[in-house]
């Protein structure tokens, strides 16, 4: 694994206008950033990422099935006694998942680490899936990286393909939050994805369902909502307002409501506590946890020090996730998060390549690993804000 500076396309920031890619710059601050591309072996990708992120697709299914039947284990995840039933039952009925993405800290040499699981909301899909796709093939008919190179990314395949075979009937409605760019251009990427398929979609934002006398979901036409895919955290919706009327509607949910067990940094203990040892996880912890001392222990196992992290149980893209060190100053990064409780988790750097701190979100579609997106930072904390990378194989 190799981070290698390239020339940039002079034209690629036209290019993603055109295509609807416009938060590739944040704040004046490149987001899509191809001065550099990471270099991989076919083993790495295939032995490293792919088959370990299978597996732990599957450990994290065994955790399901155990949270449905326990009440003690959906109480630490700060899910709402109205919801454990609903959730119980979108798994017991089998309810389709579409995609998630689990992030790994992985330096090419040693195994990779889990991080967390983005398993209900996660972005950087299209940049993922499409962009840097099309850069490599102009990347290499322009001879900016050798002819030959591959990519581990068949996301837009699998995409449209788990959409034909995801049995929705009548339009499907496709939600995000009005106000985010990120957010937007990821949903209608996904309805385009749906297109593709055959579906006749219906792009609304969340701010635009209504409820009927009736307390089911409607769109601005007063038209039903039968399937909707919204990027919204579950956790939102269980304690808004209009998430009561949620168990009864009747309405099927893309991410299903089993997915709020897995996009739970709750999840990391689970995994450890059920799969102590597993190569690719990280010792884990709920915050109130006694065994959290055992993490002083650590500092003689590869790749882990005797710092750790903490992880409110809902945050994301970073926010209020404090790096701690032993005598040196916490390094954390501000937001809303925390209240719900949080896990403890064992210290396993970013590595390091030319001062960024890089991070692997391996991208699995209806469960199966089908590709991968870099982000990287100046400090070791990634944010929303922190830049996207393509990536080679040869």
């Amino acid at each position: 694994m190799e981070r290698i500076s390239i020339e940039e396309r002079d034209d690629w920031r036209s290019q993603a206008e055109e295509v609807g890619f416009d938060f590739h710059t944040f704040d004046g601050e490149p987001y899509w950033d191809e001065t550099a591309c990471y270099r991989f072996s076919l083993a790495q990708i295939e032995n490293d990422i792919e088959d370990p992120s299978a597996d732990i697709e599957n450990l994290c299914f065994e955790v399901v099935e155990r949270a449905i039947n326990d009440s003690e284990v959906m109480a630490r995840l700060a899910i709402p006694e109205t919801f454990w039933d609903y959730i119980r039952n979108s798994w017991l009925n089998r309810e389709k998942n579409l995609y998630g993405r689990l992030d790994f800290s992985y330096d090419g040499k040693g195994p990779a680490k889990l991080l967390e699981y983005n398993a209900d909301t996660p972005t950087a899909l299209y940049e993922s899936a499409v962009f840097q796709w099309l850069w490599l093939e102009q990347a290499m008919e322009r001879e900016i990286i050798p002819a030959g190179c591959d990519q581990f990314n068949s996301l837009h395949e699998a995409l449209v393909e788990a959409f034909k075979t995801a049995d929705i009937e009548g339009p499907f409605h496709l939600a995000s939050c009005q106000g985010s760019p990120e957010d937007e251009g990821t949903v209608r990427y996904l309805e385009e994805c749906a297109r593709q398929a055959g579906l006749n979609t219906k792009f609304l934002y969340i701010e635009d369902i209504g409820i009927d006398p009736d307390g089911h979901f409607t769109d601005l036409d007063d038209m039903g909502i039968a399937t909707l895919f919204k990027l919204y955290p579950w956790e939102w919706i269980m304690n808004d307002e209009f998430g009561k009327s949620v168990p009864n509607s009747g309405l099927r949910f893309i991410e299903p409501g089993w997915k709020a067990i897995l996009s739970n940094k709750g999840l990391m203990p689970l995994l450890w506590e059920m799969f102590e040892g597993h190569p690719n996880l990280l010792p884990s912890f709920f915050e109130d946890d006694p065994r959290i001392s055992q993490l002083g222990d650590l500092s003689m196992v590869p790749g882990l020090t005797s710092g750790y992290v903490r992880k409110p149980l809902f945050s994301r893209e970073g926010s209020n996730v404090q790096i701690i060190r032993p005598g040196q100053r916490p390094i954390s990064v501000e937001g809303p998060y925390g209240s719900e409780g949080a896990i403890i988790q064992a210290l396993h750097p970013l590595p390091v390549f030319e001062g960024n701190h890089t991070v692997i979100g391996s991208w699995l579609v209806a469960s199966k690993p089908c590709g991968i997106g870099i982000r990287e930072d100046d400090s070791p904390i990634t944010k929303d804000s922190s830049r996207f990378l393509p990536h080679v194989i040869y």
